[in-house]
């Protein structure tokens, strides 16, 4: 996990991203029970062949290389409910829902936790379109 990228407020944005993601398409992954964008990722022919068997949120990790199912590590595991494509077939809409882990008690979907220790949503930082500066909207 890098921090210094995860918890500044500088905006630091990884243009090249795509690059590392030959052979993929975005996925943009949606909570289906409150609509919200929960996450952006990416998937493979795989990858997605074993999201639509298993019914779990399976994607491609562009950084590690390899198929990885949302929450294997950290419990934090999703239901994968429906799928689309859009008008180009270049990218992906996953709806999800998250499955309570054996407390009971429902992550977020991001690897990251905010100060009380809840794992949280991807998009926890808004950009202040004038500064440029981030800030935490779940810290």
């Amino acid at each position: 996990m890098n921090t210094d990228i995860e918890e500044n407020t500088e905006l630091s944005l990884d243009f090249a991203k795509l690059s590392a993601a030959a052979g993929c398409v975005p996925v943009a992954v949606q909570n289906a029970d409150t609509g919200e964008v929960i996450l952006v990722a990416y998937t493979n022919e795989a990858a997605m062949q074993e999201a639509f068997k298993t019914r779990k949120l399976v994607l491609w990790s562009t950084s590690r290389l390899e198929m990885w199912e949302k929450g294997a590590t950290s419990g934090h595991r999703f239901e994968l409910v429906e799928a689309f494509v859009n008008c180009e077939q270049n990218s992906l809409l996953y709806k999800v829902r998250p499955i309570p882990s054996p407390d009971g008690r429902v992550n977020g979907i991001c690897h990251t936790s905010n100060e009380k220790g809840d794992a949280r949503n991807c998009f926890y930082r808004r950009i202040n379109m004038d500064s440029m500066e981030l800030v935490n909207v779940d810290p």
